[in-house]
């Protein structure tokens, strides 16, 4: 079971931070457009250079490398990236059962990237990031492309895999019944700070 633990983490105007998320808890985060949600987890990634400090299990990050630190605390970003050509060149392994979860054939691998839609591809950025097995999650915005129908199927997925396997998710959200539905507490950032925000 894996803590994060955030300490005076700043970074280009936002901070200083301190959170701690426990085990199998879901933070959300909201704020207005430009508010620094996405800055401040690059920062928790280890992505952008900051001050503070972020730990896991009471293991540093600035004890780790960069790459361990980063497989450990999976960072969902809000506009996913890929290099190749078809699905299954981003994948390493396959988890079939992840993949009818969040609403994929096995066929999804040979698809060209070129053919996805947004939602698709969102929906796998996400499936890549748990092949990964972080004990930690950063998700921006992960259903902000997705129809209803899709929108619930993530939260369920990420409901699940965070309860049984015990992993802090600090979720950014913009969505009041989302928030209600998914966290166990939600913040927002004003003015560079965390403020305690209503569920």
């Amino acid at each position: 079971m894996s803590k994060l633990k955030i300490d005076n983490l700043s970074r280009d105007g936002v901070g200083p931070v301190s959170l701690t998320i426990d085990p199998g808890e879901c933070v959300c985060l909201s704020g207005e457009s430009g508010a620094g949600k996405s800055l401040l987890l690059r920062a928790i990634a280890d992505l952008d250079p900051h001050e503070g400090e972020v730990s896991l299990d009471d293991q540093p990050c600035s004890a780790m490398s960069a790459p361990r630190w980063r497989r450990q605390v999976g960072l969902l970003p809000a506009e996913s990236q890929w290099w190749y050509d078809t699905v299954g060149e981003h994948f390493q392994g396959q988890d079939s059962d992840c993949m009818q979860r969040l609403g994929f054939k096995p066929e999804v691998m040979a698809w060209q990237i070129n053919r996805l839609s947004t939602g698709e591809r969102q929906r796998l950025a996400l499936l890549r990031l748990f092949c990964q097995r972080p004990t930690a999650l950063l998700l921006d915005e992960p259903t902000a492309s997705l129809d209803p129908e899709n929108v619930r199927r993530v939260e369920r997925f990420i409901a699940d895999e965070r309860r049984t396997r015990h992993i802090p998710v600090l979720w950014v959200s913009h969505d009041p019944g989302q928030m209600r539905r998914v966290a166990d507490r939600h913040f927002r950032i004003v003015g560079g700070k965390l403020a305690k925000g209503t569920l």
